[in-house]
């Protein structure tokens, strides 16, 4: 049998926020991006709705380490030992070791990072499977290949299932972005021509094309808006609440209320805005 399942990790009791992939294909299953250690419990109720448990699942497959994506990867791992852990090789080091990403988490959310995200535990490095993009995955029969694609984070892979087309993309926006690697990384999906993106925050979208393409005409635009703003703001906090606003306006233009701000909360606009005004800073400073 092979299938492809999303599981609703209902992160912080709130529906469509964190999207878990369980793949399944003659027996071995594997599971992307597990979430954060705030909804192992969740996880477990919908593996158990299925049949399942942590201990039935032979891989988990990142496409990077921040927290609301891997967070929850040590804990399964102390439960199901022979669990193989797949990520990119930049990121593997946070995972044996995750003081340093739990620090810089803790710079962003110094009073909320444990209601947010529970607990990481470190992940034994025998369990990990080192990837660097170009590698061609055998789950049961499922065939996926690894494809580099930083821009988000350095250490951000996707996984193209070559068995039914679907590309499991990872993330959105965050601290490490970069947008001319990040389009470096939109051909290279487009170029798999997947049929289906399943997409973390959250679930599918059955034309990848255009929602490559109107993400990334989003992303630039968003950019020049940020850059207009750090011009004109007094201080960063002041520029960081005018870019929420503007950016809230818009997507409020295509979303009902209650859906706007579920969308604002769980894209993080604060952090969509960090990320751009450290891109714009350190591309200025390079070319001065």
């Amino acid at each position: 049998m092979n299938s492809i399942t999303t599981l609703d990790d209902l992160w912080m009791g709130r529906p469509r926020s964190i999207a878990v992939g369980l793949l399944e294909s003659d027996g071995h299953r594997a599971i992307v991006d597990p979430g954060p250690g705030s909804t192992l419990d969740t996880l477990h109720q919908q593996l158990r709705a299925r049949g399942l448990g942590v201990g039935d699942l032979d891989a988990m497959l990142l496409t990077h380490i921040h927290l609301d994506h891997a967070g929850a990867t040590g804990a399964l791992v102390r439960e199901n030992p022979r669990l193989a852990v797949y990520v990119h090789k930049n990121g593997a080091p946070h995972l044996i070791d995750p003081s340093k990403l739990l620090a810089s988490a803790q710079r962003l959310w110094p009073n909320e990072l444990q209601r947010l995200f529970g607990e990481a535990l470190p992940v034994p490095a025998e369990n990990l499977r080192i990837l660097e993009g170009g590698e061609d995955l055998k789950l049961g029969s499922r065939r996926v290949e690894v494809v580099y694609t930083p821009g988000h984070a350095s250490h951000h892979v996707s996984y193209f299932d070559k068995t039914e087309g679907v590309a499991f993309v990872g993330d959105t926006a965050g601290p490490d972005i970069d947008l001319g690697i990040w389009d470096t990384s939109f051909a290279a999906i487009l170029e798999r021509k997947p049929t289906r993106l399943f997409l973390t925050h959250f679930g599918y979208s059955d034309n990848p094309s255009e929602h490559i393409l109107l993400f990334r005409e989003r992303l630039h635009r968003w950019a020049a808006l940020t850059a207009e703003i750090l011009r004109r703001a007094a201080s960063d906090s002041a520029a960081m609440d005018s870019f929420m606003s503007a950016t809230y306006a818009e997507i409020s233009e295509h979303l009902p209320a209650g859906e706007a701000e579920h969308y604002a909360f769980s894209a993080g606009l604060n952090l969509s805005f960090l990320g751009l005004a450290r891109y714009l800073r350190k591309s200025a400073t390079a070319a001065s």
